[in-house]
């Protein structure tokens, strides 16, 4: 019996869980009272309001989430009266439904609340359009009956909505702890990746472990992200945070800690590789690396489990035994190793610092005091900062704004396509168009193959369970459970969430029908909508992004620029953790990230756009290893006192600035770098690295690390000037705000 209740309460913890059952609910309770009362027929209208009100949710405290649920139902009730009442009138239709698709996606700018409200109205304007078409609950008998399909739509929505509400008063902190629980799971990722490059091991592909490093970084900034808005929407973007909040915010803020010091580099992996190959030191960091990313792992399963965190020995066995390590290399008095061993001492005191935070965790509730609690809140909050924000987006250099005029031309040339082949089910092309045409051609050439691949599978097992499954009691239970499947497998599984949400649909319209007549119309339909998005992404305002990487790096050198002008500013005598240096820092990482993602949609573009592909990969490891160097000058961030060669250090950091800012407009403008951009860095390395034994560690940190930036920049301008010849330039885009 308990491993039951065991297995039973880690279902319930799982992070898609809560999702999953709520839509259950509504679905189950939907199809029990028409069950009972005989409705059947109004069962598919009343689950495509839900779905479209689910696919409109976002996390959010319970007042958010019932501004978000009015607000959805204002929208979905003048999108669906706006389809019932120029449905008769073809062109007058298509040109509003233009109109309403653009207007609708530029809304995205407000942020996630504004971009889900308006995927469910789209979604449920389409609902709306299949089932007039299907004349779903005997909408098409009479005028008064007409409107019956778009009353039971807006009666699903609105119960999916109120059980939302409700779900989130009863279970209010549960998101963030879900939030938090992945993010230290993709942390312990991110650890053991970071230990495979301690592997003392020559010959070795550095530069794909720092790709696949640099590719989980991505993921810890999007948990981060994630983390932070979870917590934005319950606690507020500042004061003095509460017991049970108090908590949830040292967990975010130390997982940040651990991400900036598991992101240091304190000095080039060859070059330790080649000093201490014959010692154990390196197995020892890797060692200790791999356990703390267990540890964090299992701190995530704790969090959502709600069960006390067990820390264990093993991890401190390994930080004793790499400080006995340390000590016996520091023995040996080897002139060659003293400045690799004081990067190696500052690495230890990194991983001691992880090794003392996770056992305090297991201990204790330490308290937040001294820590500056606010988080930067991007999001629009008055008529003003909205309006401001969507007027921005009306040019087209905005991505929105590309992506609203392809969204809109991409449906009404679907809607002539379907007036021109098959009118009476032809739908689903416009509903295929919607869901598969992306801001970008790589990810909706993605989704076009996930959701064909989807469709066809479904069909296929549609038409077993109609033949082994006559039953129409029996169909609509299958319906359902479809139904939670495709919730729980939208985001991370889109092939298997399609071929779900097509067994679902097939087996309701069933009902009103003979839905074998559906199975072909079905895939057509789906092949023509995949044909449209794919053709409106290529053609139309195309976001290409071997056309943008020059701009998506120049975000990259930018944000660096920030990042190393706060952190000198801490060593200059300003200290702490505050609000202005996480902004940074977090800007820094969202900008790697998003090379990361711009990269892995550019592997699925033409051939004669990805000629600097090569070059992009190479920068974003250059640019991960830069933000290495940054990361360990930030981890150890301490006022210095001042110092003969003061000056020598704000040489080298104006020297940085320079350069940097040089080749980040050079980018911009797609221009060819300064000939003399790098000239004499080498020179200026040397003089930093040339330090008396007796230099205090934090000294030689600071000058270590600018030293090896400094000797890092030539590689950056080849990586630059190799992209900046590569394919015809576009205008740049401006950058949105990027959370923190």
């Amino acid at each position: 019996m308990s491993q039951i209740e065991s297995r039973l309460s880690r279902l319930w913890a799982h992070e898609k869980a809560s999702y999953g059952l709520r839509v259950f609910i509504a679905l189950g309770v939907v199809m029990g009272v028409c069950w009972y009362r005989g409705q059947l027929l109004a069962i598919p209208t009343l689950f495509l309001g839900i779905i479209a009100s689910a696919l409109a949710e976002t996390d959010d405290n319970w007042l958010g989430r019932t501004k978000s649920v009015l607000l959805s139902l204002l929208c979905f009730t003048l999108a669906a009266s706006a389809v019932k009442l120029l449905f008769p009138y073809p062109l007058l239709f298509v040109g509003s439904m233009a109109a309403a698709t653009f207007c609708l996606t530029l809304l995205g700018a407000l942020g996630e609340r504004y971009a889900s409200i308006a995927l469910g109205t789209v979604s449920l304007s389409i609902y709306a359009m299949i089932g007039m078409d299907h004349g779903m609950g005997q909408a098409a008998s009479s005028s008064l009956a007409s409107w019956q399909g778009t009353g039971l739509l807006l009666l699903g929505a609105a119960w999916y909505g109120l059980l939302s509400i409700l779900w989130t008063t009863l279970f209010a902190n549960r998101p963030v702890r879900e939030r938090l629980s992945q993010l230290f799971w993709e942390l312990g990722k991110f650890l053991k990746l970071k230990a495979d490059l301690f592997e003392p091991v020559r010959q070795v592909d550095q530069q794909a472990r720092r790709l696949a490093l640099a590719k989980q970084n991505a993921r810890v900034v999007e948990a981060l992200n994630a983390a932070k808005t979870a917590i934005l929407s319950r606690f507020g973007r500042s004061g003095r945070p509460g017991v049970q909040s108090g908590l949830y915010f040292r967990l975010y803020y130390m997982a940040q800690d651990f991400h900036e010091r598991a992101s240091s580099s304190h000095y080039p992996y060859e070059a330790l590789t080649d000093a201490f190959f014959h010692s154990d030191v390196l197995y020892r960091c890797q060692r200790l690396l791999g356990l703390q990313g267990k540890a964090c792992a299992n701190l995530g399963a704790a969090i959502r489990l709600r069960t006390p965190f067990e820390y264990g020995e093993q991890t401190r066995i390994a930080t004793a035994d790499l400080g006995e390590s340390l000590a016996f290399l520091r023995a040996q008095k080897n002139p060659r190793w003293n400045r690799l061993i004081g990067s190696l001492e500052l690495l230890g005191t990194n991983l001691q610092t992880i090794e003392r935070r996770l056992s305090e965790t297991a201990l204790s509730d330490t308290t937040t005091e001294g820590i500056d609690t606010r988080l930067r809140d991007s999001a629009p909050h008055t008529l003003r900062e909205m309006a401001t924000r969507l007027v921005a987006q009306f040019t087209p250099k905005s991505l929105l704004f590309r992506h609203g005029l392809r969204m809109a031309i991409a449906l009404a040339v679907g809607y002539g396509v379907l007036r021109a082949i098959h009118p009476e089910h032809g739908y689903w092309i416009l509903l295929t168009t919607a869901f598969v045409c992306r801001p970008s051609y790589g990810a909706t050439r993605l989704r076009l193959v996930q959701r064909i691949a989807g469709t066809l599978v479904g069909l296929g097992i549609t038409w077993a369970l109609m033949q082994l499954f006559p039953a129409t009691e029996l169909q609509l239970i299958i319906a359902l459970v479809a139904a939670l499947l495709f919730f729980i497998t939208r985001t991370d599984r889109y092939m298997l969430a399609t071929a779900a949400i097509t067994v679902m649909a097939l087996l309701c319209f069933n009902l009103l029908g003979n839905g074998f007549v559906l199975l072909w119309p079905r895939l057509l339909d789906t092949v023509i909508g995949c044909v449209i998005a794919a053709g409106a992404s290529f053609l139309i305002l195309p976001d290409w992004q071997g056309r943008r990487l020059h701009l998506v790096m120049a975000t990259v050198v930018n944000a660096c620029i920030r990042y190393l002008d706060e952190v000198l500013s801490h060593y200059r005598g300003r200290g702490g953790d505050d609000l202005s240096y996480r902004i940074a820092r977090r800007d820094m990482h969202n900008a790697d990230a998003a090379l990361s993602a711009a990269l892995g949609n550019m592997v699925r573009e033409p051939g004669y756009l990805r000629r600097n592909l090569d070059a992009g990969f190479r920068f974003l490891a250059l640019s991960n290893t830069l933000l290495g160097f940054l990361s360990a000058l930030g981890a150890h961030r301490a006022p210095l006192a001042p110092h003969a060669d003061d000056a020598l250090v704000d040489e080298a950091g104006a020297r940085l600035r320079t350069a940097l800012d040089l080749t980040a407009k050079a980018l911009s403008a797609r221009q060819p770098l300064p000939q003399d951009l790098d000239a004499g860095v080498g020179v200026l390395a040397d003089t930093l690295e040339q330090m008396p034994e007796d230099t205090d560690d934090k000294q030689r940190l600071l000058r270590t690390q600018l030293a090896l930036i400094l000797r890092l920049l030539p590689k950056l301008r080849a990586a630059a000037d190799e992209v900046i010849a590569g394919p015809a330039p576009e205008a740049p885009t401006p950058s949105a705000a990027t959370p923190a």
